[in-house]
C-alpha cells in the first residue's frame, strides 16, 4: 500500500465536562468491539487543579496560535478546533498519505504495464485513494484511539484524550474509512479483471496488520523492532504491491525486494518514537528509544535507513543497471546531510525538519528502484 492498555495512574476518563487539561500500506475482525469510555482527562482525586497546571511542561502544550494548516496535517503545532469535520480530517494525518500514494506509483511503473491513458489514470487514482484517505486514514484514526492514554501523557490537547470529539463519533470514522477501502479494492480487483481478487486481500491484510499494530492483545507496537517493521512494510510494502497487481503480475523477487527495502520503513518508523518517550515508558511500551536511550535509538533509524538503501544500490550494480544504483547513492547523499544538520542533532525538536526535506529523496529512490525492477 505499519498495541496494550494500561491506566494511567494519575489519570482517568470520565465526564467530558469535568476539569480538562489541554496540555498529544487494512480489516479487523467482524467480533471485534470497542470499550465504550470517555476520553477527558482530569486529575486523581489527590490533585489540585495547580498541580495539573505545573505537570503540563512547556513543550506539550499546544503552541501558541497553533497553525491551521498543521492541524489539517495532522502534525504537531496544530491548532485547537471545535469543527468536527476538520478535527476528523486531523484523525487520518493526510501528512501520512503521500507515501502510500507514491507506493503505488512505484508498483505500477515495476509492473511496466502502465499507460497515460484515462482507463488506467482512473484506476490508479482509486488505489491511491484506497492506500492514502482510505486506509492510512483508517490505521492513524485506530491508533489514535488506541493510544488515548498514551496521549493523555505526552500531548493531551490531542482531539481523543482533550474530548473534542466523541468516542462514537471515532468509531464511526474508524468502521467507514475501512470500508470503504475496502470496496474500493473489490472494485479495483473487478475492474482489472482479477480472477483472484488480489487487491482486496492485500487491502484486507494491510487492515489486519494495521490493527494488531495498534490493538491489544498483540499490539505490534508494544515491541519496537516488531512494530516499526510492521509500520514499514505497511508503507512502503502494501502499496508498491497493489500498484503492481493492479497492472500486473506480483512476483515473489519483488515481494522479497520491498520487503528489505522496508527496514529502511523501520528507520522511518522510529523517527516518531522520540516524541513518545515518556508515555510510552510509562505504559511499558518498548520502543527503541525507550529501549535503548535516545542516543543509541537514533543511530540505529540512520543506519537502518542508510545502510538498506545502500544495500538496495549494491543490488541493482550487482544485476547489471550500474546507472540506477548510481541514481539511487545521489539520493543517499543529500538524506546523510539533513540527518546530520536535523535528526542527529535533536530528534524531537527537528523531526518534522528532518522529514520534510529528507524524505521526499528516499521516495524518489523508491521509484528509481521500481523504474529498475521494469526493465
Amino acid at each position: 500500500m505499519a498495541s496494550v492498555l494500561n491506566t494511567v495512574p494519575s489519570a482517568r476518563f470520565s465526564n467530558p465536562n469535568a476539569n480538562r487539561v489541554r496540555t498529544h500500506s487494512v480489516l479487523a475482525p467482524i467480533s471485534v468491539s470497542f470499550s465504550r469510555r470517555r476520553f477527558t482527562v482530569r486529575a486523581a482525586e489527590t490533585d489540585t487543579n495547580e498541580e495539573i497546571k505545573s505537570q503540563a511542561a512547556p513543550d506539550k502544550a499546544p503552541a501558541s496560535g497553533g497553525s491551521s494548516f498543521n492541524q489539517l496535517l495532522g502534525i504537531k503545532g496544530a491548532s485547537q478546533e471545535t469543527n468536527k469535520w476538520k478535527i476528523r480530517l486531523q484523525l487520518t494525518k493526510p501528512v501520512t498519505w503521500p507515501p502510500l500514494v507514491w507506493g503505488v506509483v512505484c508498483g505500477a511503473a515495476a509492473s511496466g504495464n502502465f499507460h497515460w491513458n484515462l482507463e488506467d489514470v482512473a484506476k490508479s487514482i482509486l488505489c491511491m485513494s484506497m492506500s492514502g484517505p482510505f486506509l492510512t486514514g483508517y490505521t492513524q484514526t485506530l491508533n489514535d484511539w488506541y493510544d488515548r492514554e498514551i496521549d493523555a501523557i505526552n500531548e493531551p490537547y490531542r482531539p481523543i484524550p482533550s474530548g473534542a470529539i466523541s468516542e462514537n463519533e471515532v468509531i464511526t470514522q474508524i468502521w467507514v474509512l475501512l470500508l470503504g477501502g475496502l470496496v474500493s479494492a473489490g472494485i479495483l480487483d473487478v475492474w482489472a479483471g482479477h480472477d483472484f481478487p488480489i487487491v482486496f486481500y492485500l487491502a484486507l491484510g494491510g487492515s489486519l496488520l494495521s490493527y494488531i499494530y495498534s490493538a491489544p492483545p498483540l499490539k505490534l507496537k508494544q515491541n519496537g523492532w516488531i512494530g516499526n517493521f510492521a509500520l514499514g512494510a505497511s508503507y512502503i510494502g502494501l502499496p508498491w504491491w497493489a500498484g503492481q497487481a493492479l497492472f500486473g503480475t506480483l512476483t515473489p523477487d519483488i515481494i522479497v525486494l520491498t520487503l528489505l527495502y522496508s527496514i529502511a520503513g523501520l528507520g522511518i518508523a522510529i523517527v516518531n518514537d522520540f516524541k513518545s518517550v515518556e508515555g510510552d515508558r510509562a505504559l511499558g511500551l518498548q520502543s527503541l528509544p525507550v529501549a535503548f536511550g535516545s542516543e543509541t535509538a537514533k543511530w540505529i533509524c540512520v543506519g537502518a535507513i542508510d545502510i538498506t538503501q545502500l544495500s538496495i544500490a549494491g543490488y541493482l550494480l550487482g544485476a547489471g543497471k550500474p546507472y540506477y544504483a548510481l541514481a539511487l547513492v545521489a539520493l543517499i547523499a543529500p538524506q546523510v546531510f539533513f540527518q546530520f544538520k536535523y535528526f542527529l542533532k535533536d530528534p524531537v525538536k527537528y523531526d518534522v525538519k528532518y522529514q520534510a526535506s529528507a524524505q521526499p529523496f528516499l521516495v524518489l529512490g523508491l521509484l528509481v528502484t521500481a523504474l529498475a525492477t521494469s526493465h
